[in-house]
């Protein structure tokens, strides 16, 4: 891992704005800044703070893995006992054909309540285990939402001073040949070099100019991103510290990366889920078993009726009210099903062995992606020191080409082109560093074992002022 790594007990201070040379134009700086109120430089720590309570992805990851405990209760309750209350109220008349049977009507009024306590039921035990492990795979869920708002952070974040980086070298590299343009003309008309290096000047000058302009609006549409995905306007971050200081991988060894993603979350979930089929399977063959209940009612009964004798006559009887009391087991034994139990557990057999081969496809996954991404950092890192020589030789270059122009051993268009090298290997050498950066953090997400701490170390790269 790099040196701004894994130490969690780092808390950076909230920045203020650095002192920053100029970037943009005038105009460029106002159509950034429109709309914006009190930009302030901000480093990684605050900044995700605020996405996490703004994103919308990783809210909705938040609220799935809440529902999933609120679930995981439910499966505990059928072990609680569950109790009710009933009441009725019975209009009834009997009409007998026979004529000594003399007709009687009555109301019943009931009220009571009922209990039911289990005591004997694997399938209640398998459920609760079920829910278990269904909140180990929401917060496996939650940790990758997390996880990718950390990623989307840093790739946003580094993703605005790639392009002012990108904006600061074609403004510098559009100057430059501004120059050479001018000393062309001055040249041509002293009639010391021909109208050629003139138009080659003013094209490379043209070319100058639309790259600035396009840097100029691949910084406006990330500075948007960054906006939108922390939820604020006019976001400025911190700058990296000159000279940029990458250090090596530690552990240096791929094998040791690939060794900690057995903890990845996607490993964790995919883990969870082999359980929870194996649990389907127990539950599958609880039709089997017998179930036992406690039961126990109370409750009060009041009847009233009428007695009528031949047609005339008609006596009325009350009979009052009563409590009725009960408790006992109740013993529940299946006997036969029609094949339904034998045929779900094959099924759920067959559901094991998918979550068996999806957990064995998760970690194939994940240890191929930290070979990739452990690749990535190291040949990153090779390229950043390849270009870091690449531009000291260019400048080099290029100072020796306009030496030798002044002398007149060098045309304008070596010239030209030893500034527009200068140009795009400052560009590679910028995206390389950022790439690498990113690199890093998407190895530890491809691992595993990146925490949303390790921002703070990140931090450590950046020129972030005293308060």
């Amino acid at each position: 891992m790099l040196n701004w790594l894994p130490s969690r007990a780092s808390r950076p201070v909230r920045s203020q704005r650095p002192a920053l040379r100029p970037l943009l134009t005038a105009a460029a700086c106002a159509a950034l800044l429109q709309g914006a109120s009190a930009v302030h430089a901000e480093g990684l720590v605050e900044l995700y703070q605020a996405a996490k309570a703004y994103d919308a992805s990783y809210l909705a990851a938040k609220a799935q893995a809440e529902s999933v405990g609120y679930k995981a209760d439910q499966a505990r309750s059928t072990w609680l006992p569950q109790v009710g209350a009933q009441a009725s109220l019975t209009r009834s008349e009997i009409d007998s054909s026979v004529s000594q049977v003399p007709t009687v009507s009555g109301t019943t009024r009931k009220i009571g309540i009922q209990a039911r306590q289990a005591l004997l039921n694997k399938t209640n035990w398998d459920t609760i285990s079920q829910a278990d492990q269904a909140v180990i795979a929401a917060e496996a869920d939650l940790q990758m939402a997390e996880d990718d708002l950390v990623v989307r952070l840093t790739q946003a974040y580094f993703g605005v001073l790639s392009a002012q980086d990108m904006l600061t070298t074609a403004q510098a590299n559009k100057k430059a040949l501004a120059e050479q343009l001018a000393a062309a003309k001055r040249s041509f008309e002293v009639g010391n070099a021909t109208i050629t290096d003139t138009r080659e000047a003013q094209a490379r000058f043209d070319l100058a100019t639309a790259q600035e302009i396009a840097a100029t609006n691949d910084l406006n549409v990330k500075r948007i991103a960054l906006d939108q995905l922390v939820g604020r306007n006019g976001v400025q971050p911190d700058p990296l510290q000159t000279p940029v200081n990458l250090s090596q991988l530690d552990p240096g060894q791929v094998d040791d990366w690939v060794n900690q993603s057995s903890n990845a979350a996607i490993v964790r979930k995919a883990n969870a889920g082999r359980e929870a089929a194996r649990l389907e399977t127990s539950k599958a063959r609880d039709g089997h078993l017998p179930t036992l209940d406690l039961t126990a009612s109370v409750g009060n009964t009041h009847l009233s009726g009428y007695k009528v004798a031949g047609t005339n006559t008609q006596s009325q009887i009350s009979m009052g009210a009563g409590t009725a009391k009960a408790i006992g087991l109740e013993l529940n034994v299946p006997l036969f099903a029609g094949f339904a139990v034998q045929n779900r557990v094959k099924e759920t057999l067959v559901l094991e062995n998918k979550a068996e081969s999806d957990l064995d496809n998760a970690k194939r996954s994940v240890a191929l992606g930290t070979r990739q991404a452990f690749a990535g950092v190291q040949s990153g890192l090779a390229q950043v020191k390849a270009y870091e020589a690449a531009e000291a030789s260019a400048k080099l270059a290029l100072e020796a080409t306009q030496l030798g122009y002044r002398v007149g051993v060098r045309i304008n268009k070596d010239v030209l082109d030893a500034q527009t090298q200068v140009a795009a290997t400052q560009r590679d050498l910028y995206k390389a560093r950022y790439d690498v950066i990113l690199a890093t953090v998407k190895l530890r997400q491809a691992s595993g074992t990146l925490k949303a701490e390790d921002l703070g170390n990140l931090n450590k790269l950046l020129a972030t002022p005293a308060k």
